[in-house]
């Protein structure tokens, strides 16, 4: 039988002068990686040797490839994106930082596209100093919808073993969100959703719960009108589509209560709605996750930390964990396509009900082959 391929991890270097490359070597320090993956890092074996010294943690050695179809099994690739003359200073938001994150992030999905990476694990960038006149995204999300995302709608999931939230608004500001949560917003965010779910998580039937957007869920209409006129009637909608949808709940108390724990998936409705407390009970082990597109990202759940730049003091519970649910929800995928590939043809009998006859309309080549 024909070994398994090692999938290739694409492995964004991030901010530089955050603790991006700190949380990149700890956990490469585990050589249980190499055992599931081929790590390929897109950055500078330079600043990497820098930050190691400055951290004082051990030597983990890096193959130093031109590209990444030179990548070795069993080793930590590297690929050296960015130039020697590159200054690093620990702590501190430089248009430099942001132009080296951009550029390894720009090569990583170069190569996602061409297939010389199975999947992107990107470190934390700084949305300021990234931005130029080919970066103008709020964030990695909306910049991958853009790149790879061939017309599909992306949908931020920060998951963990705990639960799994995604959002129907991501970098907004809080000023413009009520206008931006619509019947189609949250429809189309419920599908992308319960498709996720059912293909990257391998839940089968996931159940949802939605937030609502006004205190105490609109308490009737006094406090918001847009629970009763938006996310009641997307909620309807989307049971029409057959997704197990439940709500609206407010935040507080679903959260408080321990609700959380009874369903498969949260929609919020805004950022911190969401993210405040999935980072509340796992921050060192959250994972965010873009769905929706024909690529696999995923990146730890934390920014750049640069108050505790090139200290040796982050975790890479949360970077280890992007790897691995990288890893996981692409071979989900796969089983998934694989199942549903060419679904069994149904059968019925005609009128005389003495000749049985396939129903071919699903699936008009099912037959060519056999």
């Amino acid at each position: 039988m024909e070994k398994e391929k090692k999938i290739k991890v694409g492995i964004t270097h991030g901010d530089i002068n955050g603790i991006g490359y700190e949380v990149i070597l700890k956990a490469l320090e585990d050589n249980r990686i190499l055992e599931m993956c081929t790590p390929v890092i897109y950055g500078s074996a330079k600043i990497a040797a820098f930050y190691r010294k400055a951290a004082e943690m051990p030597a983990v050695p890096l193959n130093q490839i031109a590209s990444a179809s030179e990548a070795r099994d069993g080793a930590n690739n590297i690929i050296n994106v960015v130039g020697e003359d590159v200054k690093v200073e620990p702590g501190q938001s430089t248009e430099g930082a942001g132009q080296a994150a951009f550029i390894a992030l720009e090569r990583a999905v170069t190569d996602l596209r061409r297939g010389e990476i199975d999947v992107l694990v990107t470190a934390p960038i700084n949305k300021h100093n990234i931005q130029s006149a080919t970066f103008t995204f709020p964030g990695h999300t909306e910049y991958l919808e853009s790149s790879i995302g061939d017309g599909a709608k992306a949908l931020m999931i920060l998951c963990n073993d705990i639960m799994r939230i995604a959002l129907v608004t991501t970098h907004c500001p809080i000023s413009q969100v009520a206008g931006k949560i619509t019947i189609d917003a949250i429809v189309e965010k419920l599908e992308i959703f319960n498709r996720s779910l059912t293909r990257d998580f391998g839940i089968v039937a996931p159940r949802i719960a939605v937030l609502s957007l006004n205190p105490h869920a609109g308490d009737s209409g006094l406090l918001g009108q847009e629970e009763g006129e938006i996310i009641v009637p997307a909620i309807e909608k989307a049971r029409e589509e057959k997704i197990l949808c439940f709500g609206p709940y407010a935040p507080d108390g679903f959260f408080g209560s321990g609700n959380f724990k009874k369903f498969d998936g949260i929609l919020a409705m805004y950022h911190d709605q969401g993210l405040a407390p999935f980072k509340t009970v796992a921050m060192d082990s959250g994972v965010n996750f873009t769905a929706g597109l024909p690529f696999v990202r995923t990146s730890p759940d934390h920014g750049t930390g640069y108050d505790i730049a090139s200290k040796g003091e982050a975790s890479e519970e949360s970077m280890r964990q992007a790897i691995y649910s990288a890893i996981d929800i692409l071979r989900n995928r796969r089983r998934h396509d694989e199942m549903t590939r060419r679904p069994l043809r149904r059968k019925y009998f005609d009128k005389s009900g003495d000749k049985e006859v396939l129903d071919l309309t699903k699936d008009p080549d099912a037959d060519k082959d056999l």
